[in-house]
Parts: structure tokens; sequence; C-alpha cells
């Protein structure tokens, strides 16, 4: 619930203060923080609201709490108490976020509300007589109080905003230089690995299977509900709804003839593209994306699919010396499009064919990951592969120290860095849900350790704002803000190509 005050009106003020309003008069909203009282003018006040959730953005100001939503619009949020070094204190039911109009929505965290008063011209005085601990540049002036013994300090809201957010220069045709560059690199990798194949591994009944990256439009969470199909194959576990769309799910246990097993927040989709038609395989869990030489990759023998009844499995691709297997599956012979297209129409008579069309013309491809609990995405076609975390990584002197080692990745010696040291983040024990992200940055082949990898998403450009100007570093690296307000979540988009600078890659360098 929001206590909303609209600008122009008046608030919770006694009857003497909203018949005072007119002739000279001014209209506050007034508030305490720590011993002091604060005032902003009224027409400045977009409305107050309650603590919301936030996100926390690395590398932002020290009084930037994080970033909330506003009914769908990215809401930046300021602490007081931090701007004014103040001791912080817990959020409480009487906390509140003053929404203040610069041109965008900017909230001011307050310890409690006061009341909205009309304020006489001759009890204004200018922030020059003002002396004591608070910060006088930040203050218009003072409120005199009818007693004469109090005082009330008018913040001058539009320089607070501007003390904690720094504006950023020229950063547009740094991006468009950065974006070149990464146009580039790309192309030049691309060139160089036309000898390997990305895949999608995932496990089922203690087996490890793939699709090839290119197959897999993204990865998502088993819905809580499955609308089932009458006269549907056993298989088919029904539809769900995906983004305004109608999404055949089948169960790869079942169709493996495999044990069944019950369905758990383990489990996960991998949506599967076949052409215009697109299916949610349900897996048991997904492990990770590789990037494997074709050479360790090999046919499925005909005489072995056709007598075992294995030409779903396409392919086998041989790792760790043979000792791990993963069977590489054929979307194109494992599905039939006519029946999963009759399925789609039973299951609600949607046109595919133009909902994925229109989808894909709106939507951008994000790996989704996990940081203290945060989530951040980055550009699908910027992840080379994702690992595990190995037990032992070979550390290196003279390197920053957000770097954690090196590590041998199919015989090519990888840098990783710590990802949460690298954003200035508290550091955590190493765990089985901790990944290694593989990005290749001007040439230099990184990994980047997080705290898991949660999924492949596709989220449509609407939900797509700019993050606001926080900090140099900040705006260099996080410019985007994906802000899913239906799923209550706010996913902070990376640029890869800003995730080190010049001076840190040629310490990576010397460090492979």
């Amino acid at each position: 619930m929001s206590d909303v005050v609209e600008p122009g009106t008046a608030g919770p003020a006694d009857g003497r203060d909203a018949a005072a309003a007119g002739g000279d008069a001014s209209q506050f909203v007034m508030f305490h923080v720590q011993d002091e009282k604060f005032a902003v003018k009224l027409a400045e006040v977009q409305e107050i609201i309650r603590m919301p959730d936030v996100v926390r953005v690395p590398m932002s100001p020290p009084a930037m709490e994080g970033l909330a939503n506003l009914r769908g619009t990215v809401l930046p949020v300021i602490n007081l108490r931090e701007v004014f070094r103040f001791p912080p204190i817990l959020h409480d039911d009487a906390t509140r976020v003053v929404v203040l109009d610069q041109g965008r929505p900017v909230g001011l965290i307050v310890d409690r509300m006061a009341n909205v008063t009309s304020v006489e011209a001759d009890r204004i005085e200018s922030a020059a007589t003002i002396s004591g601990t608070v910060a006088s540049d930040l203050l218009t002036g003072m409120i005199k109080d009818t007693d004469g013994k109090s005082m009330v300090l008018i913040l001058d809201a539009g320089q607070v905003v501007r003390h904690e957010f720094t504006a950023v220069a020229g950063r547009a045709g740094a991006a468009v230089h950065a974006d070149t560059s990464a146009v580039e690199s790309r192309r030049t990798e691309a060139a160089a690995e036309v000898d390997e194949d990305q895949l999608v591994s995932f496990e089922v009944a203690g087996q490890e299977y793939a699709f090839p990256i290119g197959q897999v439009q993204e990865i998502v969470q088993l819905p809580d509900r499955i609308t089932q199909v009458p006269q549907a194959p056993s298989h088919v576990m029904g539809v769900i709804t995906l983004r305004d769309r109608l999404l055949p799910l089948v169960s790869l246990r079942e169709m493996f003839n495999l044990p069944h097993a019950s369905l758990s927040e383990a489990n996960k989709v991998v949506v599967v593209s076949l052409g215009e038609l697109s299916v949610g395989v349900v897996m048991d869990s997904v492990k990770e994306v590789l990037r494997v030489s074709r050479a360790l990759v090999e046919p499925m023998p005909a005489l072995l699919a056709r007598d075992y009844q294995l030409d779903d499995v396409r392919a086998i691709c041989r790792l760790q010396e043979g000792r791990r297997l993963v069977s590489i599956l054929s979307a194109e012979r494992m599905f039939n499009t006519d029946e999963l297209r009759k399925v789609v129409q039973d299951g609600g008579d949607t046109d595919m064919a133009d909902e994925v069309a229109k989808a894909e013309d709106d939507e951008e491809q994000f790996v989704v990951f996990r940081l203290m609990g945060e989530e951040y995405g980055v550009p699908i076609d910027a992840v080379q592969e994702i690992v595990r975390v190995p037990e032992l990584l070979t550390r290196v002197p003279k390197t920053p120290d957000f770097v954690e080692g090196v590590i041998n990745l199919r015989g090519v010696v990888l840098p990783v860095v710590d990802q949460r040291r690298r954003f200035g983040l508290p550091g955590a024990e190493r765990n089985d849900r901790q990944r290694i992200m593989v990005f290749t940055l001007r040439g230099v082949r990184t990994g980047f350790i997080v705290d898991s990898v949660s999924e492949v998403m596709r989220i449509p450009a609407r939900f797509i704002a700019s993050t606001p100007d926080l900090s140099d570093e900040q705006q260099r690296l996080i410019r985007r803000v994906a802000n899913l307000e239906g799923q209550k979540r706010m996913i902070l988009l990376l640029e890869v190509t800003q995730l080190l600078n010049g001076q840190e890659l040629t310490a990576l360098k010397r460090a492979a």
C-alpha cells in the first residue's frame, strides 16, 4: 500500500496549515531523518510510498540503496542517512520513500513522515545562516518553527540527486566504439572456432544429454500450472503459457521410457526451436554450456540407432578421455511438428507462427546469473561457455586482487576472475552451484566466477530500460535493466565488453 501525496494537494496537515495556503506561503512535505527534521517543496514530490524491495547495483555511490519497481518504472532509491553520514538503522513500518520528480522519478528514504504544511515567506531563512552537522550545500534554507526554538531544514532536492548521481559524458560514442570492437572481435573468434561446437547439457535419470546451443531458445523454470490436452501422446505433458504464447511441454523421461520421478523446483524447461514451432522439454536439471572440439564428437552409428531405437541421438561427445559421455540429441528427429501443432491448437487454438515471429522481433535473449541474491543478465551470443569451478586454481602473482587464478581449459590457460570481488562484494565459500562463465574480451578469453547460472531467457524490449547514471564505472558496465514487473524481478544487464578495462586485460594477458 502506498501513501500517495499528489503535487499541489494538502496531505496530513492540520486545518490551519491548509487554510493558510496562498499569498506568499509555500507548501512543504516534512519528514524526519535521525534527529533532524527536513522539508522539500510539495511541488517537487510525486508521491510517498512504503519502503519497496530494491535491487542493489554494484559500483554505485554509497548512498544508493538500489533500484525499485514503481509501477513499471525503474526507481533509483537514495538513503538520506548515508547522504548526511548518519548511522545506519534497519527499515521498519515507519520508513517511507519520498518520490521526487527530477525529470525521472527518484526516491529518498526517510525515517518517518511528519506532515504537509504551508509556510509563510518570513519564516524561511537562507542556508548561509545554517551551521551544524548537516552539509549546508545540500540545503536551500531553513524554516523557523513558530516557537522559535526549533527549525526544519529545507532540502535542495536537485542538489541531493546531483550529489549522488554522476553524469556520464560522452558515453554514447564510447558505447558505439565498444560495440564495433565487439563485433570485430566476434568475427575473429568465429573464424577461429569453426572446429568447435557449443552445447547446452542437461541431466535426465542420471544420464547426460545435450542440444546444440543454436536450437535452444531459452531455459525457464517449470511453471506451477500445466494445461493438459485430451488425447495427446503420453510423452506430452500439456501446454503452458510463455509470454503470451502457448508452448507444448514434453517429458524426456516419458519419451525415452525412463523411470518416473516426481517434479520439483530442480526441473527445468529447455525451449527448443523447430523452425516456426517451439517445444518445451522438461529436464531433471541443466548442467552447463559446453564448447567442445568436433574431434570429440562421433556420429551415432546407423546400425546402433536402428537396432536400439536411438535415432533421437545424433552423436556422442566423449569428454574427460572418454569417462564422460554426452548424448547429443536431434530435435528434428525427436519431435513430430504436425503432432505438436495439433496439441497447441487443441490447447488454445493459437497461431504459433505469428506469435513466435512477433516475439522474436521484439525480444533479446540473455543468460541470467546470480551474485549475492541479485540477478544479472548477459547477451547469450557473448557467452563462450559455462563450466564448473574446479577444485584447484593456480594463483598468479602480481595480478589484480580480483583474479582468482588460472585453470587449464582443454589445453588453454584460462585466467579466472572472482566476479564478487570485481564488484566489491563480500566473498563466498566455494560450492557446487558456482559456475565459471567464459567470455572473450578484446581477444582475451576470460572466466568469471558467479554464484549460479539460473536460466536462459528472452526478454521483450518493452521491459528493458536505461539505468540511472549512478557512477562512471557503473554506467559503463550496467547501462540497462530489465524490469519484469509481473514476475517481481529486476535483472541488471551487463555490457560484457566493459567487464574489464584495458589495464586489467593487459595484466590478464600476462597471467595467461
